[in-house]
């Protein structure tokens, strides 16, 4: 049956013969459920924990019961990125079931000292939002959420480190461990290369885009250079599209049983909103906040920072193909096209 013709539960079928079974866990957050996976092989391996909520845990539990399993039972817990749907029952489980943890190894610094991490990183987003026009008062209000939410979040200690490249071995299968920055900069992917799954974090999803959020450099200074997060993305997307993969198991909703064909659209579509926003700088330089009021309305302000990241992304692609340039007048960023660009 060839992969393109079957439905998403017999894709998850199709999983769950080979020992890896989805389970879907409530998180707080627009995104929905975040899909963690139990790997019935030796070590009993979980990748991803959901986030750090009561709701979570007790469905966890479930979820594990109706597999005959424990969470003392869990002996490796692999982490797929640093984002706290993911991350965030990291420390409890561990707690109780004694379980290994292995991550890349350019986030084990970050998660050992996480709530210092994402101070690290409110620092960076709140000087990059003030630099593109986000007016102070919205920065004020986000950073206080932003503070907030890091409940959800969870500290932890990777004891398996594991590099770009390095080869995770279970039981009854390999995973070669791949790092894919761009949603963000710890994205790691791992691939049973001997049966064709890919367990993809959210570096692929089906249903949404994966957004590039603009992320301070694990490891880097607050006042680092703004890294160009969406060119980071394409470039492994296109490293992933290279992947004989046949199923890709993703962070959130549905698998995905074309990824050449889902990645092929997510270049389209970046390219037709890069050339939307160029038809936005027509009329006079904008900030990058003025270009995402323009592009998604009141959304720009609840969501200021996944908006920002938007446009922040395309138009590094603009001012890559020499379309569009940035200037810096009091501190503030605009962009402007280029003569005859658009």
């Amino acid at each position: 049956m060839a992969a393109e013709q079957i439905s998403a539960g017999e894709a998850l079928a199709l999983a769950a013969q080979a020992g890896i079974h989805r389970l879907p866990l409530p998180t707080p957050f627009l995104v929905g459920r975040v899909n963690c996976y139990l790997i019935e092989d030796e070590p009993l391996t979980l990748i991803d924990t959901g986030p750090n909520s009561g709701k979570a845990l007790d469905e966890l539990e479930l979820a594990l019961a109706a597999r005959g399993h424990r969470i003392e039972d869990l002996e490796l817990i692999v982490i797929t990125h640093q984002h706290m749907d993911h991350i965030g029952l990291l420390d409890i489980l561990v707690r109780r079931s004694g379980a290994e943890v292995a991550a890349l190894d350019l986030l084990a610094p970050y998660l050992a000292a996480f709530a210092e991490s994402m101070e690290g990183d409110d620092r960076f987003a709140e000087a990059l939002m003030l630099t593109h026009g986000v007016p102070p008062d919205i920065v004020v209000a986000l950073r206080a959420i932003s503070s907030a939410f890091r409940a959800w979040g969870s500290s932890g200690q990777v004891t398996k480190p594991l590099g770009d490249g390095d080869l995770l071995a279970l039981g009854d299968r390999t995973l070669r461990v791949l790092h894919r920055p761009g949603h963000s900069p710890s994205d790691t992917v791992f691939f049973d290369e001997q049966r064709g799954i890919l367990l993809a974090g959210d570096h692929l999803i089906a249903h949404i885009s994966s957004n590039p959020f603009v992320s301070r450099p694990l490891g880097a200074d607050p006042d680092v250079e703004r890294p160009q997060a969406l060119l980071t993305y394409m470039e492994s997307m296109r490293a992933t599209r290279e992947l004989p993969s046949v199923l890709a198991l993703p962070g959130h909703g549905d698998p995905i049983l074309d990824h050449r064909t889902l990645i092929d659209q997510r270049f389209a579509m970046h390219s037709r909103r890069a050339r939307k926003m160029l038809k936005l700088l027509r009329d006079r330089p904008s900030t990058a906040y003025e270009l995402a009021r323009a592009m998604w309305g009141n959304a720009a302000v609840t969501q200021a920072y996944l908006t920002l990241s938007e446009v922040l992304g395309h138009m590094d692609i603009l001012v890559r193909d020499g379309l569009v340039r940035e200037r810096t007048s009091d501190g503030v960023v605009r962009f402007e096209p280029m003569a005859g660009a658009g």
